[in-house]
Order: C-alpha cells, then structure tokens, then sequence
C-alpha cells in the first residue's frame, strides 16, 4: 500500500505499507482525497509523538463493513472510542480514556490509500456533494464545536483571531450560524475572502471590550491578542493546538474573570447539512490538489506562510 509515512519528524512517500484490516466492528475504506491540516504540521514539528500514516480529514469509500455502507462514499469522526471507560461512560466518547485517533495517536491515518475505523465514526456522503467539499466536514465539524458549548447571540461582540484555514472556517461556521464576527488577520487577500462575505475584518485592534474571542492561529501571538481583545468576564476559544508552551499572565485571567474553553472535534450532521445545502461555500479555501504520489511536494506547499487548504487526491480515479 502506498501512503505518507512520519517517523522521526521526516515524512516519507512509502509503497510497501501493509493495507490495514479492519477489526470486527470496523469498516475498510478507501481514501479518495484527504487534506492537509495545521495539525499534521505541528505532528512533523514534534506537537505529539506519532510515528505512522497522518491525516484526518478525507472522503472515502467503504469497501468492507456493513452492507449498508459499502460502495458508499462516507466522512469519518477522528476519535474511535472504547465504549467501556468512565468517560464513554459518561457519554464523552471524543475524550475516551482509551481513544485512537485518525492519523495522530495509535491509529493510522488518511494519506494512504486505505484506512480503518469504526463503522459508528462513519458517515454518509450525500451524493450532491463534491469531494472537495467532503473534505471539509471534519475541519468544519470542528469549527461548529464553538457553537455546541457557547450560546452565541447576534448581538454578542466575536472576534476569530486568525485569517488561514481555521479562521476561515470558523467565521463561515459563525455567519452560518447567525453570530458574524470580526476577524483579526494579516493576509489581505484571505481577509478579502472575509469581506466578501460581508464580515468585518481588520488588521490590528486595540478594542478590548469584545465579549467572545477565538485563537485560530496556533502560536504565542495570537492568543496574546485573543487575550487583549476580550473584556472582563468575556470567553477565549482555544480552537488550535500549540507545538510548544505559552508564557502567559495567568493573574489577569482571575482578575478580569476570564473563561476559557478548549474547543476540538464537533458534529459531523451539521458540518455535513451545510456543506450539502451551499450554505457554507469552502471552494475559495482550496489552494491546491496534488496526487499521492507527490504528497511531499503537497507538504511542502502547504508549508508555506499563507497556503490555504491543500488536497491529496489519494485514488488513482480522483487524480
């Protein structure tokens, strides 16, 4: 089997990957296009210990499981859970104690040309959407999480810190949902894609009487300006991930009765509703699409300072 293979930081096109086998409860499926997320770059910079196949956001097609499913194109949730620890007990399956995750811990993930997961994890595709669009139901599903454990209000002051793919996608996910916000970033043409939703966007802030900001920029920089936007009793969302520490003034925070929530993983029904019915258009979040076989190269582009969402076309008959 083909795939992306990270080992030691290095990232490496392999064609001798054993196919993976599904587990009873499983399902095989095929990866037809996967894309590149600010997470598999932090994992290449040493976010968390990982050695296998990245990726977690794909759109594939079930090849053995249920009856019901294969032949179908499906969407797949990161987490494949336990079912029998406290957590899942307690109805929280995404922090099982005991959890694998897509392509970032104990289970490999969607750059390559098969992958495994629960058949629960899995959904279907409606046929009216694209897979360029499939795509994009994981990381929207997560940017939808913020309105799962905040009651955002039209009339509530939000600020996305950050105009790459998060921000963007949270600011769609935001609008969708009937809370526009501003956004802060530093890229004109990514925050021109802002605008011509109609968002207010800006390039710096010294307003700090916003009652919501969200950090979607993963470094020391942008949670700083989350912090300083944000008025007393306000709520930062930390919606990355950070590949090192953050030096912070933890006083100020009891001071000024800040909450803050960590925000991952989110519902996949909705993310997929809104994909389906154009209510949230992702094509202008597309850079790039690349084969597998120049997946480094799909890396390397992703790398580079200001690259919106890059796509693997992982299936020979989606190159």
């Amino acid at each position: 089997m083909r795939g992306l293979w990270l080992q030691n930081g290095t990232l490496t096109l392999r064609d001798d990957l054993p196919a993976p086998e599904a587990l009873p409860g499983e399902a095989l499926v095929q990866v037809l296009r996967a894309g590149i997320c600010a997470t598999d770059m932090e994992m290449m910079r040493g976010y968390y210990p990982f050695e296998g196949i990245l990726g977690h956001e794909f759109v594939g097609r079930v090849v053995q499981g249920p009856e019901a499913l294969i032949g179908h194109r499906v969407v797949g949730e990161i987490n494949a859970s336990c079912h029998d620890c406290s957590e899942c007990d307690a109805g929280r399956h995404r922090h099982c104690i005991r959890r694998t995750v897509l392509g970032i811990a104990g289970r490999n993930g969607a750059f390559a040309e098969y992958l495994t997961l629960p058949e629960a994890n899995l959904h279907l595709v409606p046929d009216r959407l694209e897979n360029d669009q499939a795509v994009f139901v994981e990381p929207l599903a997560a940017a939808l999480r913020i309105t799962e454990q905040l009651e955002l209000l039209p009339a509530d002051r939000v600020l996305v810190v950050g105009d790459g793919k998060l921000g963007q996608l949270v600011a769609r996910a935001l609008l969708s949902s009937g809370c526009p916000p501003t956004v802060l970033g530093r890229h004109e043409d990514k925050l021109e894609l802002l605008r011509e939703l109609g968002l207010e966007v800006v390039l710096s802030t010294a307003d700090s009487r916003f009652d919501v900001t969200i950090d979607c920029t993963g470094n020391p920089g942008g949670f700083a300006a989350a912090r300083a936007a944000l008025r007393p009793q306000g709520t930062l969302v930390l919606k990355s991930t950070y590949a090192g520490e953050l030096t912070v003034n933890a006083s100020s925070w009891a001071v000024d009765e800040i909450t803050i929530i960590g925000s991952r993983c989110g519902p996949f029904g909705p993310a997929i509703d809104r994909l389906a019915s154009n209510a949230i258009d992702v094509s202008p979040l597309i850079a790039a699409h690349y084969s597998l076989e120049r997946g480094l190269e799909a890396f390397e582009h992703a790398s580079r300072r200001g690259t919106l969402k890059v796509l693997v076309n992982v299936s020979p008959s989606t190159s």
